[in-house]
């Protein structure tokens, strides 16, 4: 009998899980309501930061961060190659040129030392970005010290995305506390580490920051007399003072956000052992395995193998024919990220091959492989062996 199919991200739903959406549910709310803001409260408490502020996707709160940092037409955003493309749509929604900053070989992040010679070329040309969005590929922190510090020096907005690493730790601190920027967006896809089905957030220290966020969220209306260009008409008056959207989360979403919540240390805990496994079982295989940064605690959304390009005589396979191999044997393996820089709009837009090369290079090498909190160990076992009788034949024994 055929073994069932094993995906790559999967995500874990309880019973209290299925109950925390039932009883909004039964409740006078169900859009956005009092849930909504305990989600906000619940994540922006676990992270250390002051606001939160829960949307449809994290497109949305992506889009939503860009324009409360004031990018628009004329300015430029760049952000990581190794991402997907809505870490750099964003700033196209908002009018503004966008570039790329070519990652680390190692943590397949955005690079710090490529960040910062491409700002002093910027810097003598006149054409500084007005936001950076470095992305924290596979749940593991970009070095947000150092990208600080050049925010610091050469005036832009730093927006992370986090979509991949709510739950990780940088520097012993909480990925998302906004310490070495003004924003973080995470996602609450069904793949990441906790879900509400579709949804996204903005964290911020910046009460400025939050309001205006809350009101992009919602089509620009505010309630605020304060804000009002004309005289209130009574308790049931608002006005729309800018040009928002309707990015809203429901309460049956953030219910679900809520009760993931309370596992969020426990499906990280479970994805480091996971990872640790295959760093054990994979360790002698002829590929490269990911690397972990001393300085960050990786949320482990992702674990992404390099494999070796095979040569004429070397007995090893290729990506193309591994990746093919293991969907064969109902192993769902899966490739993050092709490079925004090469998809047809992009090079319509003046990118090509060759232009961010390190991360051009990881994309033709990277699988990735499943892992997800309810991954079994016995299906991860089947994973290991497939891999191991793909890539180690008989005549080049381990």
């Amino acid at each position: 009998m055929r073994s069932a199919p094993i995906p790559y991200g999967r995500q874990s739903i309880s019973p209290a899980d299925i109950q925390a959406v039932v009883d909004v549910l039964n409740s006078d709310w169900l859009t956005q309501g009092p849930t909504v803001e305990r989600f906000e409260q619940t994540v922006a408490g676990y992270c250390g930061t002051a606001h939160g502020v829960a949307v449809n996707s994290a497109t949305s709160a992506l889009h939503m961060a860009c324009l409360a940092a004031g990018l628009g037409p004329g300015d430029i955003l760049w952000t990581s190659p190794n991402t997907f493309v809505a870490s750099a749509n964003c700033g196209l929604y908002c009018g503004a040129t966008v570039d790329f900053v070519d990652i680390d070989p190692r943590t397949y992040n955005m690079s710090a030392e490529r960040l910062e010679e491409k700002l002093e070329r910027a810097a003598r040309e006149g054409k500084l970005p007005k936001v950076v969005i470095p992305v924290h590929f596979a749940g593991q922190s970009c070095d947000m010290e150092a990208i600080g510090r050049l925010a610091g020096r050469y005036g832009f907005t730093v927006i992370e995305d986090a979509s991949h690493a709510i739950g990780g730790r940088y520097k012993s601190e909480p990925v998302g506390n906004c310490r070495h920027s003004a924003m973080t967006v995470f996602s609450f896809h069904p793949v990441k580490i906790i879900t509400t089905g579709e949804g996204g957030m903005v964290l911020t220290n910046s009460a400025e920051l939050h309001e205006r966020l809350v009101r992009l969220r919602s089509h620009g209306i505010t309630r605020d007399p304060a804000l009002m260009a004309g005289e209130s008409h009574g308790p049931w008056y608002y006005e729309q003072i800018e040009l928002g959207f309707n990015y809203r989360m429901t309460d049956i979403q953030a219910a679900l956000g809520v009760s993931q919540m309370t596992r969020l240390d426990e499906f990280v805990e479970r994805r480091h052992h996971l990872a640790k496994r295959y760093d054990e079982a994979l360790r002698d295989d002829p590929f490269v395995l990911p690397f972990q940064h001393p300085d960050s605690y990786s949320a482990f959304h992702l674990y992404v193998i390099r494999l070796q390009a095979g040569e004429p005589g070397s007995g090893h396979k290729g990506r193309k024919e591994v990746f093919e191999a293991l969907r064969q044997r109902g192993i769902l393996v899966n490739v993050h990220y092709i490079p925004v820089h090469i998809q047809p709009y992009y090079r319509a837009n003046g990118f090509d091959a060759g232009d961010f090369p390190q991360a051009e290079q990881y994309y033709r090498e990277a699988i990735t492989l499943p892992l997800y909190a309810g991954l079994a160990e016995i299906d991860q076992d089947r994973v290991i062996t497939a891999l191991q009788e793909l890539l180690c034949p008989p005549s080049a024994p381990k």
